[in-house]
């Protein structure tokens, strides 16, 4: 059971470290986020524990760049900070759980015994059409090496694209998926957002892959050059 912590609190990060080792972890301490990082990099844990505010490279960056190498293993975000938009962002970068400081050391081990009891989650598998990429986790549409920025609603339409590549969808399906029920407007509304996905995803790259299929709807399909 090996875990790994950072934390810029040197005393508190020593007493866990005592405190853990009493209850049968391995456990590595990291100061400051860049060599925090690094140790995430090269070693294997069971867990992370990792601090929000961090000298260097602070826990969130050190988030991303954990699950944008595919390392799945399970973060718990140890924090001071406890408004609701930052537990917020934690776990939509990829967060396991988050414990809020000052804590109990003895939640502390039990949250920590149930993230090694579930183990690394499986995560979503990234989506690609072409050279469209969308990945699930992070909310993320590259083409090829550029980010494409797209609001909530655009990317909801374009993930149910994806998922029906080279599939002929109809604006009442799209309707269907990325609105709810209780949404009351034109199915218009679907033209509107495809010409904004299609300034994002097509113009810029010289490509024409969100076809309009006259009287039926929309499909997506791997790189076709505009005409």
């Amino acid at each position: 059971m090996r875990l790994l912590i950072v934390d810029d609190e040197v005393d508190l990060s020593e007493s866990l470290r005592r405190g853990l080792i009493n209850e049968g972890f391995v456990v590595d301490v990291a100061n400051d986020g860049v060599t925090g990082a690094w140790l995430a990099h090269e070693n294997p844990y069971d867990v992370i524990v990792l601090d929000l505010m961090l000298p260097g490279k602070n826990g969130y960056t050190i988030l991303k760049e954990i699950r944008a190498e595919k390392n799945w293993t399970p973060v718990l975000m140890l924090t001071a900070k406890d408004g609701e938009y930052d537990e917020a962002d934690a776990f939509d970068l990829g967060a396991d759980d988050y414990l809020t400081k000052p804590f109990s050391f003895m939640v502390l081990v039990a949250r920590l015994r149930a993230l090694m009891r579930r183990g690394a989650p499986e995560r979503p598998v990234n989506i690609t059409v072409g050279s469209l990429e969308l990945d699930p986790t992070r909310h993320k549409v590259t083409r090829g090496d550029a980010v494409i920025e797209l609001t909530a609603k655009e990317y909801v339409i374009l993930q149910y694209l994806m998922q029906n590549a080279d599939t002929v969808v109809s604006k009442l399906q799209i309707m269907d998926n990325a609105w709810d029920a209780a949404f009351e407007g034109s199915e218009n509304i679907v033209e509107v957002y495809v010409g904004y996905l299609r300034k994002k995803i097509d113009v810029p790259f010289g490509l024409n892959t969100l076809q309009t299929v006259r009287g039926m709807g929309y499909r997506l399909v791997a790189d076709t050059p505009a005409p």
